[in-house]
C-alpha cells in the first residue's frame, strides 16, 4: 500500500512536470484508490515498469489535445502522431524518474512502453491503483500508480 509521502512524490513530479515544460502549473484532484476494474486510460498512455524493491507499473494517460497543446507550449510545430507517441513517453518517464531519485536505486524503472487508443493493453499487475488526477489548462489527464 502507498504511503501518502510516496503519492506526493509522483504528485510533486507531475506538476513540476506541467510547471517546467508546459509553462503553466497543473493542478491536481484528490487521489482515490480504484480497487475494481480498471482505472482507465485516455488516447495515450505512457507506461513505466517498476522493478526492485517496489514492483508495479506507473502510468501517465491524456487526450491528443492536451498532449498537441503541451506540444505547442514547448514551442514545437511537429504534432504529428510519432511526436505525440514520444511525448506521452516521455512525461511518464520523467516523472517515474523524479520519483526514481526520491525512492533511491532500488527503484528501478523502464523504459517507457506508449499505448495509443488501445486501453486493453494497460493493464496493471493487481487490483488496487492510485488515480491522480491532472488538470492542466481546459484538459484532463490521469498519472495511475500501481505499486506493491
Amino acid at each position: 500500500m502507498l504511503k501518502e509521502a510516496e503519492i506526493r512524490t509522483f504528485v510533486d513530479g507531475t506538476t513540476h512536470y506541467f510547471e517546467t515544460s508546459g509553462q503553466q502549473a497543473a493542478t491536481v484532484g484528490s487521489p482515490y484508490l480504484v480497487t475494481d476494474g480498471r482505472p482507465g486510460t485516455y488516447e495515450y498512455t505512457g507506461v513505466i515498469g517498476i522493478s526492485g524493491a517496489r514492483k508495479g507499473i506507473v502510468y501517465f494517460t491524456a487526450p491528443r489535445g492536451m498532449l498537441t497543446v503541451l506540444l505547442m507550449r514547448m514551442q514545437e510545430t511537429d504534432c504529428s502522431e510519432e511526436t505525440i507517441l514520444d511525448l506521452v513517453g516521455e512525461v511518464a518517464n520523467t516523472i517515474s524518474g523524479n520519483a526514481r531519485r526520491d525512492f533511491g536505486k532500488s527503484f528501478v524503472i523502464s523504459v517507457p512502453t506508449v499505448i495509443a487508443r488501445d486501453p486493453d493493453k494497460v493493464a496493471a499487475p493487481h487490483s488496487r491503483a492510485y488515480v491522480i488526477p491532472i488538470n492542466w489548462r481546459a484538459h484532463s489527464a490521469k498519472l495511475v500508480v500501481c505499486l506493491e
